[in-house]
């Protein structure tokens, strides 16, 4: 389960296009962030997807990839041209594909190495889906198949892409829009594939004009029941409006670490409480078995496009650290796995996360201040560094120093919350659930 989120120019305080991501996954599956590239492709070459191989093509873009440490494909990621993208799971009436094909993670990549702008980044996209197909297994340790809806951004505007099996919508984005884990365009698409559209007809749903309601005769109500998709996105929706014209990076950010209206003004609010899902996601007991894994913003326009990442699940107990396609990715240490390694990034910050799920509430009092302080800090740096009066040292330099107070806060948490950790494990449904986990990841 994911939520993403673009706002553009004329819904910003600062006139550029906010884009946002919360990566949900199972909570053992670690996501890697990557930076490659360009890359010259031979003539007649394969490309190895996570399943299935294509053809490559002469070159590609630079990319920096949020990605699940087992796929060829990124749940999220930008390209060096200031091209976004973020894949939802959505869940249709007809039933997903499981043989084996491109998964909706492998577009999210394809997407960002082939097009320099959202435009073509979609062209790519619904091409490839047309003539590969998507399918097989997208989960870690429990099977998942599903289609994808996406959102693809630039400088300059922003697309919806909604996809089942082969067919798929696009639509222009307007604003500030939301997106989550069900089906949402309508009949107010811009463009559809060709074999939808001659379903629709054949199926009695379009009307004399040939239009047909999309999510109306695809979403699968029952799916949706448990994902909580269509009330996820309308709770991000309603965020989105209520700053409209004036949404900023900070906003983007409080947008993703948000758990739902049960928690606002309720310090004591923890993760067991959860009811449903919510935007900042936390793994529990029974079918709720995602967290967020990874998170992201994005500011584009205006200058240089600068990518916001925690590197890190829990958005709310993670700090958002910069990077930018001029100073490259920071060290993220050994490639994660699926289980615990002090070598990798993903997993030392993570063992802050489990720790503080003992004593969540005090762990968001301890943190969140100097959590919002130092990201504050950080905007207003990179901000004050123009395009053309920053030596690419300096710039390198002030993004490293980002990072590493980031992690000396993040470090002085888990000193703190170790100090006063329950000598008795924590009680109840919730808790057994982390426990069994964190024993497969080898985690004490």
């Amino acid at each position: 389960m994911c939520d993403t989120l673009v706002a553009l120019g004329d819904a910003t305080a600062g006139g550029g296009v906010l884009f946002a991501k919360n990566s949900d996954r199972e909570r053992n599956e670690a996501q890697a962030l990557e930076m490659t590239p360009r890359r010259r492709g031979e003539p007649g070459a394969m490309l190895r997807a996570t399943y299935i191989t294509i053809p490559d093509v002469a070159q590609t873009h630079a990319c920096l990839l949020s990605r699940p440490f087992w796929m060829w494909g990124a749940e999220m990621g930008a390209n060096e041209h200031g091209v976004v993208i973020g894949n939802e799971a959505v869940h249709a009436t007809i039933p997903a594909v499981r043989r084996r094909a491109l998964l909706g993670m492998d577009l999210v990549r394809l997407g960002l190495e082939r097009g320099a702008t959202a435009a073509e980044a979609v062209e790519v996209m619904t091409t490839l889906l047309e003539r590969h197909g998507q399918g097989g297994d997208c989960g870690h340790l429990h099977r998942f198949y599903y289609n994808n809806s996406f959102i693809v951004a630039d400088p300059r505007e922003a697309f919806v892409l909604e996809t089942v099996g082969r067919w798929w919508v696009v639509k222009r984005v307007d604003g500030a829009r939301s997106l989550s884990n069900a089906l949402s365009i309508g009949v107010d698409f811009d463009a559809c594939s060709a074999g939808l559209a001659d379903h629709a007809r054949a199926q009695g749903w379009a009307d004399g004009a040939g239009r047909f309601d999309f999510a109306g005769h695809l979403l699968d109500e029952a799916r949706d029941a448990i994902t909580c998709g269509r009330a996820r996105c309308a709770r991000g929706q309603t965020l989105l409006d209520a700053k409209l014209g004036r949404l900023g990076t900070g906003d983007m950010m409080a947008i993703l670490r948000d758990h739902g209206a049960a928690a606002e003004g309720d310090p004591a609010w923890t993760p067991a409480q959860t009811v449903g899902r919510t935007i900042c996601m936390h793994a529990g007991e029974g079918l709720r078995r995602s967290q967020s894994v990874g998170s992201m913003v994005s500011e584009l326009g205006n200058g240089r496009a600068v990518h916001w990442v925690t590197a890190s699940s829990a958005p709310c107990l993670s700090i958002f650290k910069p990077v930018l396609f001029e100073t490259g990715l920071p060290d993220q240490g050994a490639w994660p796995r699926d289980e615990a390694d002090g070598s990798s990034r993903w997993w030392r910050r993570e063992r802050l996360h489990r720790v503080a799920l003992d004593d969540y509430a005090g762990a968001l009092a301890r943190f969140a201040v100097t959590r919002d302080a130092l990201e504050a800090a950080f905007r207003t740096r990179l901000g004050e560094t123009g395009a053309a009066n920053t030596s690419p040292s300096d710039l390198r330099a002030l993004v490293q120093h980002c990072w590493d107070e980031a992690d000396a806060a993040e470090a002085q948490l888990q000193a703190d919350l170790l100090k006063h950790r329950p000598i008795r494990p924590t009680p109840g449904a919730f808790a057994q659930s982390w426990r069994r986990l964190n024993k497969a990841a080898g985690l004490a």
